[in-house]
């Protein structure tokens, strides 16, 4: 997961909508079941299947009165918090 990408996929729920980044995960997800895809490409759409969840993640923080960059670092701390354990 990558910060800046995640901040910059906030940025697009709130200037769109967070239904654009659900139906866009859901597109992602189903191309991974193509057979002839290779790792390298897999690996691309699993972590941009990540920073997306991780916006979402953030969004609904903010959504329950969180300030953007109190969600943003929230987040990045749950998930380093997580990969320590």
């Amino acid at each position: 997961m990558k910060l800046p990408v995640i901040k910059h996929l906030v940025g697009f729920i709130e200037e769109n909508d967070q239904d654009f980044l659900i139906e866009t995960v859901e597109t992602l997800e189903h191309l991974t079941e193509v057979p002839s895809l290779k790792d390298e490409e897999l690996d691309v759409i699993g972590e941009l299947i990540s920073n997306m969840y991780g916006a979402l993640e953030v969004h609904k923080d903010m959504r329950s009165g969180t300030a953007k960059k109190e969600a943003l670092n929230g987040f990045m701390k749950r998930v380093m918090g997580s990969i320590d354990n």
